[in-house]
């Protein structure tokens, strides 16, 4: 891609694979169809084969110019769906997938998921409502640090499911389990593990850059619009050079929290975030490293 610092490639570490099935899964709580909800959305219907919806964000990512993304199943058991996804264009994407630590047998689950190829398992506390580091919990990280090349992905803060709120859909989410400090004795106790927090902490900023300090394995993701800035009266600039101050660019993934079509990829994410690294006045090697580099060296 052509950016203000020339030409690189530029990697999503953050994109939703809003599959068929992930939209079932939400209409059937309301006895809607799947095109029915997506006519309601104003959304594409995602087609049934992941293969063919895989095929559809290459050429989005083409048009882009953006060589490769992250897709996130985006809600437990559509691990299949990005499997797929990955399977037909493996070139184009890494996997990640959505995971609930309570439900039986956490450990063979996950071992089975990164084993067939998932490079990160994400973990959302406060939809699950449990602690981060709940014993019950420990086998997730114990069998992600066994393979090399993968990570724990784990949403802090605010976590708000457009998609749900805008189907009517109660999202009985617990913030009490959000906060970012509640991941440090973790990240201690697996220091060879890459734990990546999205959204640079999503309200908890103080707390993901003291976690960040404290622990070299912790990865910030820059993705989405950033909203929770207003709790706190920053601007992305601001945010940028305090992140760099204490992560340094080695440490930061860019991301977008792309999701649907026919929005496709949100090249305004991309824009805003290189607009507030150039008035930063950063280098050209430290962007390469934000926009792509970094997450390239973590999953090859």
């Amino acid at each position: 891609m052509q950016t203000p610092w020339g030409e690189f490639r530029v990697l999503d570490a953050h994109v939703h694979f809003f599959s068929h099935r992930f939209l079932a899964s939400l209409t059937s709580q309301q006895g809607r169809t799947v095109d029915e909800a997506a006519r309601f959305l104003g959304w594409e219907t995602p087609p049934e084969d992941p293969a063919d919806l895989a095929r559809a964000w290459a050429r989005e990512l083409d048009a882009h110019a953006v060589a490769k993304a992250a897709l996130i199943a985006s809600v437990p058991g559509d691990e299949g769906s990005v499997a797929a996804a990955v399977a037909a264009c493996p070139d184009r994407f890494f996997g990640y997938c959505m995971f609930n630590p309570l439900e039986e047998n956490p450990g063979e689950r996950v071992h089975a998921a990164l084993a067939s190829g998932f490079r990160a398992v994400c973990l959302f506390p406060a939809m699950h409502r449990y602690a981060v580091w709940d014993e019950r919990v420990r086998p997730v990280f114990r069998e992600a640090a066994r393979l090399p090349g993968r990570a724990v992905f784990v949403h802090c803060g605010v976590l708000s499911v457009g998609v749900r709120k805008k189907l009517g859909l109660a999202s009985p989410f617990d913030m009490r389990f959000s906060n970012p400090i509640d991941l440090h004795a973790v990240a201690m106790a697996y220091p060879e593990l890459p734990f990546i927090v999205p959204h640079f902490g999503a309200g908890y900023f103080r707390e993901a850059l003291m976690l960040a300090d404290q622990c070299p394995n912790v990865y910030l993701d820059t993705s989405s619009s950033n909203n929770w800035m207003r709790y706190e009266g920053l601007d992305l600039k601001t945010v940028f050079a305090r992140a760099l101050d204490v992560a340094g660019a080695g440490r930061l993934l860019f991301g977008t929290d792309s999701s649907f079509f026919p929005r496709g990829w949100n090249a305004a994410v991309f824009e805003a975030q290189a607009k507030a690294l150039v008035e930063l006045g950063i280098g050209a090697q430290d962007a390469q490293k934000i926009f792509g580099g970094n997450l390239e060296r973590l999953f090859g």
